[in-house]
C-alpha cells in the first residue's frame, strides 16, 4: 500500500535518473542476491578499473546483469590499457564477443589529446553506446571550468549518450578536491549550460550523492554507486533520508 507522497522517479529503461554501479569484484553469487532484491534500482554496471579483462565467469556476470535489463560496460582504464597498447580493435572485438554494447572513451590515467577521442567516438558510435569520461585521476591535475564545460560538450556532439564527471570510488580527484568536498562552483557553472539529463556525476559515498540530489533533484544521474548502497541512494531519491527529507517541496517549488 502506497500512501506518501514521494518525488516522481523515473522508471523501466531510464534515459535520466540513472543509478550507475560499480561493480569492482562483486562475487557472481552474491550479485545474484543483490540483484533479486534490488536489481529495479540499477540501470549501468561498471565493471571497475581494468578488471573484467581477468574476472572468472566474466560472461556468466554479465548475462546475469543483462537479466535484469542492466546495461554493462567496462572501466574506462581497460580502455586506456588498450589505447596505451595500439590494441583497440582487439578491445573492440573482445567487447563484442562478451555481447557488451556500450563502452567508455576516457584519459583519467593517460594523456590521450581530445580530438583523438572524438575521433573514436565518431567511429564507435556506430556500433556501442559511448560514454565518454572527463577529468584526471590525478589530484593534482587542475582544469579550467571552461575546459570542464568545452570538453563535455564536444563529446556530446561527437555522439557521446552520457558523459562521466571524474570522481573516482573515492570521492578525491575530478569534481572532487582531495579531502573530498565538492567543486561546487565547477557544478554550478556546469548546470548553467549542460543539460544534466547527458551528465553522470560520478558520486560514490552517500555525502557526494545528497549533495547532487538536493542541487539538481531526485532524478540526476549518479555513478560510482556501491552495489550494496542502491536502496539507500533511492531512498534518499525518494526523500526518506533526514539530508534529502524535503527534495519533494523543493521539487513542487521548481515546477511551479
Amino acid at each position: 500500500m502506497e500512501f506518501l507522497s514521494l518525488p516522481e522517479r523515473t522508471s523501466g529503461k531510464r534515459t535520466y535518473g540513472i543509478t550507475s554501479i560499480a561493480d569492482f569484484g562483486t562475487p557472481t553469487r552474491e550479485l545474484e542476491n543483490i540483484l533479486a532484491d534490488f536489481g529495479q534500482f540499477i540501470d549501468i554496471a561498471k565493471l571497475g578499473v581494468g578488471s573484467a579483462y581477468i574476472t572468472p565467469n566474466i560472461k556468466e556476470k554479465i548475462n546475469l546483469y543483462k537479466q535484469y535489463e542492466i546495461d554493462v560496460y567496462c572501466g574506462g582504464t581497460l580502455f586506456e590499457k588498450c589505447f596505451e597498447q595500439n590494441k583497440i580493435v582487439e578491445y573492440v572485438s573482445y567487447l563484442k564477443g562478451l555481447g557488451i554494447h556500450w563502452i567508455e572513451i576516457s584519459n583519467g590515467t593517460i594523456d590521450i589529446p581530445l580530438q583523438e577521442r572524438l575521433c573514436l567516438i565518431q567511429e564507435l558510435k556506430e556500433e556501442f553506446n559511448v560514454i565518454a569520461e572527463v577529468g584526471s585521476k590525478d589530484a593534482n591535475k587542475e582544469m579550467s571550468v571552461f575546459d570542464w564545460k568545452m570538453e563535455i560538450e564536444q563529446l556530446l556532439e561527437a555522439g557521446c549518450d552520457y558523459v562521466i564527471t571524474e570522481g573516482r570510488d573515492s570521492g578525491t580527484s575530478g569534481i572532487y578536491e582531495k579531502s573530498g568536498d565538492i567543486k561546487s562552483d565547477l557544478i554550478h557553472e556546469l548546470l548553467k549550460e549542460i543539460d544534466s539529463k547527458k551528465i553522470i556525476f560520478e558520486a560514490p559515498l552517500p555525502k557526494h550523492q545528497m549533495y547532487f540530489i538536493n542541487e539538481i533533484g531526485p532524478n540526476v544521474n549518479l555513478g560510482n554507486v556501491k552495489p550494496a548502497d542502491v536502496l539507500v541512494l533511492e531512498a534518499q531519491r525518494c526523500g526518506l533520508r533526514c539530508e534529502t527529507f524535503y527534495v519533494e517541496a523543493r521539487e513542487c517549488k521548481l515546477t511551479l
